[in-house]
């Protein structure tokens, strides 16, 4: 009988092992990137479902194909303004939540 040599670990095991528990710096900067990639693939995938180019989209924004383009790559260099131009351009609805010290306060 063949024993099993790996054992079976929870991705936040994972993640606290190598790049740190929650509430530490790398952790929080890592959470805050994955969230950052994140709205990058939501505002691909609502320009997809529409139809759009990256171009039209652009057009529609006022801005160049290239930045769509790094926007839905990599949020981080991008305007909030922008960030907000592209989604209702898009006719996405966005919401927000601000949390203060694990208190959600009304926006």
């Amino acid at each position: 009988m063949a024993t099993n040599k790996f054992k079976t670990v929870s991705l936040d095991t994972m993640i606290d092992k190598h790049i740190g528990k929650r509430g530490t710096e790398r952790r929080e900067a890592f959470e805050n990137e994955l969230r950052i990639d994140l709205l990058g693939q939501a505002i691909k995938q609502a320009r997809q479902e529409r139809n759009l180019t990256q171009e039209q989209l652009g057009n529609l924004v006022g801005v160049q194909k290239a930045q769509i383009s790094k926007i839905e790559n990599s949020v981080k260099n991008a305007r909030f303004e922008t960030i907000l131009k592209v989604f209702d351009a898009l006719g996405a609805k966005v919401n927000f939540n601000v949390e203060l010290n694990s208190k959600k306060l009304a926006i």
